[in-house]
């Protein structure tokens, strides 16, 4: 499955949402936009609709994290699923990342 990501200026704080599967061959692209963007300004990333996501897409968050505290900005994911929020909370990284399961929009 492919990867789109779609992204809105919401005020100062950019938000990405991000519809398909994040792995090895698709964590590139959303590498490609995020890890950028985090450097300027504050990202809120919606995760609605991602069913799959795998250690790669992992690490192109603990990226952003890294790049975020040293700019001190803000990244925040919304709308985890179920199944990729497991993902966050097996690896412990739901204690270094802003996650908010409840928040549900889509790609408006």
């Amino acid at each position: 499955m492919d990867l789109a990501i779609r992204e809105q200026v919401i005020g100062a704080q950019l938000h990405l949402y991000v519809s398909g599967e994040v792995d090895t061959y698709t964590a590139p692209k959303l590498k490609e936009v995020l890890h950028p963007a985090i450097t300027e300004q504050d990202v809120t990333v919606h995760l609605d609709e991602v069913d799959y996501m795998d250690s790669t897409g992992l690490g192109v968050f603990v990226g952003a994290l890294k790049i975020a505290k040293r700019n001190e900005k803000e990244l925040s994911l919304v709308g985890v699923t179920d199944r990729v929020n497991r993902l966050f909370e097996l690896t412990g990284l739901h204690k270094l990342l802003s996650i908010n399961t409840n928040v549900r929009g889509g790609t408006q």
